[in-house]
């Protein structure tokens, strides 16, 4: 494996002022599969690729829930995932305990931010390589937030992250502006359009490698059944074939460009969701 000087350490920046090791956990985002969110008035909502490591194996989860306000749908390495959503989980527990309200999503995201922040400017530590779109409902309304590795986050309108994510957020500036005045299934149906359109051409969305997750004004947190996400696929169904651009993607929104001086990516071969 081809490595550099400069991308051993995470305090290590390059000549050209790069950190390589933040931009390593920036393209583990790209490797996972998309995932989607978007919100109206009322709701908000999160849908993602899901897949499979064989076809003897069963489809690995993309949606993890926090709390009955509050949700995630990661992109990247799943042991990080697993360990950013056990803080989260702890967080809206002892502020749920000490205050019994549910834990503002922004507030959350910020403290989320600074965790992840300390990994990008400590040697003994490296920065978490996964990406998150968070779905939450509190008193200002729903929320769709943004999270990077480089511990960049954004509140978002609509999002798309993940491989070939470039053609979903496309779709999502297009229809930008109809989506506050959606009712929920307008907006789950855009929401899954938007995830066709990073499908390789050989792969169609079903019930089984698709997954949505719904929370709003007086409905809390869930991920639909199998047979809830065949109703929406069989209504997308009926609309014309997706505009799928080429594979290429042009990052994410606040990451740092791709690194050219180390071409080898020490994260490649990792569990990627």
């Amino acid at each position: 494996m081809f490595r550099n000087q400069y991308d051993s350490d995470v305090t290590v920046w390059s000549p050209q002022g790069r950190l390589h090791q933040v931009e390593y956990a920036m393209e583990a985002v790209k490797l996972g599969t998309a995932t989607v969110g978007l919100k109206n008035k009322d709701h908000a909502i999160l849908i993602a690729l899901k897949r499979a490591s064989s076809e003897l194996a069963s489809y690995q989860k993309k949606i993890i829930p926090i709390d009955d306000h509050l949700g995630i749908s990661i992109s990247g390495i799943t042991a990080d995932a697993r360990i950013l959503s056990r803080y989260m989980r702890q967080e809206c527990l002892n502020y749920k305990y000490s205050y019994d309200a549910n834990y503002p999503a922004n507030r959350l995201i910020m403290n989320l931010g600074n965790k992840m922040q300390v990994c990008t400017q400590r040697y003994d530590r490296r920065p978490y390589g996964v990406g998150l779109l968070v779905a939450g409902y509190d008193d200002l309304g729903p929320h769709i937030f943004q999270v990077c590795p480089s511990a960049n986050y954004f509140n978002c309108k609509a999002m798309s992250i993940g491989s070939r994510s470039q053609s979903a957020r496309t779709y999502l500036g297009k229809h930008l502006d109809e989506f506050p005045s959606c009712d929920l299934k307008k907006l789950i149906e855009h929401g899954l359009l938007a995830l066709r359109d990073t499908l390789p051409n050989e792969l169609n969305l079903t019930e089984k490698n698709v997954s949505i997750a719904i929370v709003g004004k007086g409905s809390p947190f869930r991920i639909l059944s199998e047979e809830e996400n065949k109703t929406y696929l069989a209504t997308i169904s009926q609309t014309g074939p997706s505009s799928r651009d080429a594979p290429g993607d042009s990052g994410d929104v606040g990451g740092a460009p791709p690194s050219t001086e180390g071409p080898s990516d020490p994260l490649a071969g990792t569990a990627m969701e």
